[in-house]
């Protein structure tokens, strides 16, 4: 439901660099799936795109909340790993560039929420580490079942959480991904998790809002419940 307010929450969403094409051009550009755009509008908001270069924390205090969108491998050098086989196409500019406004956002306490890549970068912002080839984990690819094609998850969540709150006690979402939460960030407290053990959400202590959950909720565009959470914690 849109708000019928003069001013609409104004929710940050970041975004990648990526070789595309579009007309007679092949350049690099600033890209975000549009799910992302009509998740915040639907819910009530205003997207405003935030790309990963001229990385500044003062945006911040023109926007009402903060979205930090799903994407590539996480850098293993980030968390001082060493890096995987199967950890390819990572983006360290990103990852940096996120930290930054991660760490700006929870210091205002600004509403955030993180999706997928978002999660992950979110703990390893904290001092988290991740699983860099969850089927080796798990052993399964069922997060990630081919290519392009999302799988649908159930997770169960904690009682006396956001998650729980916003969710009930278990929730179905779509995802794609082939890395998760390892070691969990100190200031983070796991609030959802996969069948199969794998963290799903996890939420920063001391914060009124910032969730992050290991699916893509944008692509559900029948259920807005986190962004419209997202969006009343903005207003």
């Amino acid at each position: 439901m849109v708000s019928n307010d003069s001013k609409r929450p104004r929710i940050g969403i970041t975004t990648y660099l990526e070789p595309v094409s579009w007309g007679i051009w092949n350049r690099e550009a600033a890209v975000l799936p549009k799910v992302y755009l009509d998740s915040v509008v639907a819910a009530g908001g205003v997207p405003l795109l935030l790309p990963p270069v001229g990385t500044d924390p003062s945006v911040l205090e023109i926007l009402d909340g903060l979205v930090v969108a799903g994407g590539c491998d996480v850098d293993p050098g980030s968390y001082s790993a060493v890096p995987h086989p199967e950890t390819v196409d990572t983006r360290p500019g990103r990852d940096e560039h996120e930290r930054v406004l991660i760490e700006a956002a929870l210091e205002r306490d600004l509403p955030l929420l993180a999706v997928c890549r978002g999660l992950q970068i979110l703990n390893v912002t904290l001092g988290g580490t991740l699983h860099q080839h969850l089927p080796e984990v798990v052993a399964n690819d069922e997060h990630r079942p081919a290519p392009a094609i999302f799988a649908t998850t159930e997770v169960k969540t904690e009682p006396d959480s956001l998650a729980a709150e916003i969710l009930g006690d278990r929730a179905t979402g779509r995802c794609y991904h082939h890395q998760a939460l390892d070691v969990v960030a100190p200031s983070l407290r796991v609030t959802a998790r996969a069948g199969d053990g794998t963290i799903e959400a996890a939420e920063v202590e001391g914060h009124d809002f910032a969730l992050g959950v290991q699916w893509h909720p944008e692509e559900n565009a029948d259920d807005l419940r986190l962004f419209t959470a997202l969006i009343r914690s903005a207003s």
